[in-house]
């Protein structure tokens, strides 16, 4: 399955799966990444590490190996 580091820049994903039961999956989804939820990749900072998204009207920065975590079903572009 595809996570969330494997987008390309402007792809759109569906979230399906957090991986873990661990402070950083709980982390997470109170920052808005459930299951279900459409998101975006919108750019790198300069040496590719962390990875900006937006999702639900806001921006968020993740690290690579959070991202990682997250299992995504990419979205057909418009």
């Amino acid at each position: 399955m595809t996570t969330l580091d494997g987008l390309k820049l402007g792809e759109r994903a569906r979230i399906v799966e957090i991986s873990g039961d661990d402070g950083i999956a709980i982390r997470l989804m109170e920052m808005g990444l459930i299951d279900g939820e459409e998101i975006e990749l919108l750019g790198f900072a300069p040496l590719g590490d962390p990875i900006e998204f937006e999702l639900r009207g806001y921006r968020l920065s993740l690290r690579k190996n959070e991202a990682r975590r997250v299992s995504i079903e990419p979205l057909p572009q418009a």
